[in-house]
């Protein structure tokens, strides 16, 4: 009896570490090693008296898991159709040249790749300022609107550096357009770093602002940094599996399963054999093959991002993002946290707010607006939301 016992606690033990390492092989791209996995515990099996059975199916589902992600990689797809932004009216020339001559450029290295950022400091400096870091969202670059936001800081009296992640706008990085998380959390830190060694800048007070996916990372950095002052969080992602049912029902779960089951796992099993990468657009109509299909997305885009913009992104993203869970890092977090939420962010729900609440107790200041995800950078919504950005800066930093 107890040897019976034994064997098939024995038994669960080996499927749970199969899983684990299998779902470990999954989220890392660097990571071949699966079917070895799978291999080695199948022969672990076999060797046990009775586990044959269990045994083969083990390898026989591993390497038809293999061959699958082998042809999702490599048969040729008919190509994604591009998405050309329909350009809004760009700003005018003296708009244009106002916002050059408020910024100067400067680049960081990480990973010995060029960060390429934009230096904006107050006019009269006597002596070192606060500085808020700026990280734009979901593939979108500092050109996109940033700069908006860095001039009122700046005229508010304090620094602003906003900077492009590493593969996207004018940093380095290849491939080109790839947004990965743990790359993306790594540029904030080193932006962080190159602050606080500025003269101009006073290291004791550096604060974050993120916004939609960036949202996520300034609290994921200012968990990790506790000397980060405050935080402002726009529209985070908290949670990115948050949007559940609604998101299904708006978009379609065979949408959901095509992007990510063929799009999706194609550029990122390409990637494990250095093969080219396997590109969509970021922001498309309604219907359409993107990450962002949503016409207020579309529209968005459209009006903040310029005319040399790139409506593309390595398809990857999408087997991540839902796995991404900045509201587990919120215990950590020290300081100050502003939550800018709009009502009508399926990507948001009221559950997963009240959740980051509670645990970051009272260092959360949760605002609330009667909008959709995209309306906040837009007109008399932008103009609400950085005024409520201003006063909880004028209050955290010194």
């Amino acid at each position: 009896m107890h040897g019976g016992g034994g064997r098939h606690l024995y038994y669960n033990h080996s499927e749970n570490v199969w899983r684990q390492e299998l779902a470990k092989s999954l989220l890392q791209p660097q990571n071949e090693a699966f079917l070895l996995i799978g291999s080695k515990v199948g022969g672990v099996l076999l060797q046990e008296r009775g586990g044959m059975t269990i045994g083969v199916a083990v390898v026989a589902l591993i390497a038809a898991y293999a061959v699958f992600m082998l042809i999702i990689a490599l048969v040729p797809l008919k190509p994604v159709p591009a998405q050309p932004l329909t350009k809004a009216a760009q700003p005018s020339g003296e708009e244009d040249a106002k916002l050059s001559v408020a910024r100067k450029h400067v680049s960081f290295n990480v990973s010995g790749t060029a960060v390429s950022a934009w230096l904006f400091l107050p006019e009269k400096l006597s002596a070192p300022v606060p500085c808020i870091i700026l990280g734009h969202g979901l593939g979108a670059t500092k050109n996109a609107g940033l700069d908006s936001y860095a001039v009122r800081f700046q005229e508010a009296g304090f620094a602003a550096l906003a900077f492009d992640f590493r593969h996207l706008g004018e940093s380095g990085g290849e491939p080109r357009q790839l947004v990965w998380i743990p790359y993306q959390q790594e540029d904030f830190a080193a932006a962080v770093a190159y602050a606080r060694g500025l003269t101009e800048i006073n290291p004791a007070s550096i604060a974050l602002w993120g916004t939609s996916l960036s949202g996520g990372h300034v609290i994921v950095t200012a968990a990790k940094d506790h000397q980060i002052a405050c935080v402002s969080a726009q529209v985070p992602l908290l949670a990115g599996d948050a949007g559940g049912m609604e998101v299904v029902r708006r978009i379609g779960l065979g949408h959901l399963l095509r992007m990510a089951f063929v799009h999706g796992l194609r550029d990122l099993v390409r990637s494990w054999f250095a093969l080219s990468p396997h590109k969509i657009p970021i922001a498309g109509k309604p219907g359409t093959i993107a990450v962002l299909v949503d016409a207020g997305a579309w529209d968005a885009f459209c009006k903040l991002v310029p005319n040399d913009f790139i409506n593309e992104i390595c398809a990857r993203i999408i087997i991540r993002m839902d796995k991404y869970h900045p509201i587990k890092y919120a215990t950590r977090v020290r300081c100050p946290v502003l939550l800018q939420v709009c009502d009508q962010d399926i990507g948001i729900p009221p559950s997963i707010v009240e959740k980051a609440q509670q645990r970051l107790g009272n260092l959360a200041r949760v605002i609330r607006y009667p909008i959709d995800h995209f309306d906040i950078y837009l007109g008399e919504h932008f103009e609400k939301a950085v005024s409520d950005q201003f006063e909880f800066f004028k209050k955290h930093l010194r």
